[in-house]
């Protein structure tokens, strides 16, 4: 496996001393969907979330941490922001906001912090994977570190099968 780059995301997990490990694979400038890259990277794809930034009814911005197999529930991350409605970012405007592209945002090391959001059940896990900042590689670290790192608040985010 390649060694991973040193992005923008890893530099703020050494800074805060937050033990962590990469997994690389090829991406080049494809973006792979959460499971294909649990599969490319050999990972349970329960382990591996995926970051979306989200617009709220008050020009601001907010993140959302989920697992990759699950789809937001928009009046769930409403209620759970203390907001009246959010909707999803933009494409165009995901880079000049977050400093990250589609397929390597980052919940970690994005220009300016905004209010995250993390699926409840994540705290459940030993460990779980997001982007490390750039198509092709994923950091994995405890669920706990990333909460105290983004001061993201678990919550219930996420639509429920019938």
């Amino acid at each position: 496996m390649a060694k991973a780059v040193k992005t923008n995301v890893l530099r703020h997990l050494d800074a805060g001393k937050i033990p962590y490990e990469t997994r690389s694979y090829e991406a080049g400038d494809e973006h792979f969907d959460g499971k294909a890259v649990a599969a490319l990277t050999g990972l349970d794809p329960v382990m591996v979330y995926k970051t979306l930034v989200l617009n709220d009814d008050r020009n601001g911005h907010l993140v959302c941490v989920i697992p990759v197999e699950a789809e937001l529930d928009m009046k769930k991350v409403a209620r759970a922001s203390g907001h009246k409605s959010v909707s999803m970012l933009p494409l165009k405007d995901l880079l000049p906001l977050t400093g990250y592209i589609r397929g390597g945002c980052s919940p970690i090391g994005m220009k300016k912090p905004f209010p995250t959001l993390i699926q409840a059940e994540a705290a459940e896990l030993e460990t779980i994977s997001v982007s490390a900042g750039v198509r092709g590689c994923q950091v994995l670290l405890s669920p706990q570190d990333l909460i105290r790192l983004t001061g993201a608040v678990p919550a219930d985010l996420i639509r429920q099968e019938p």
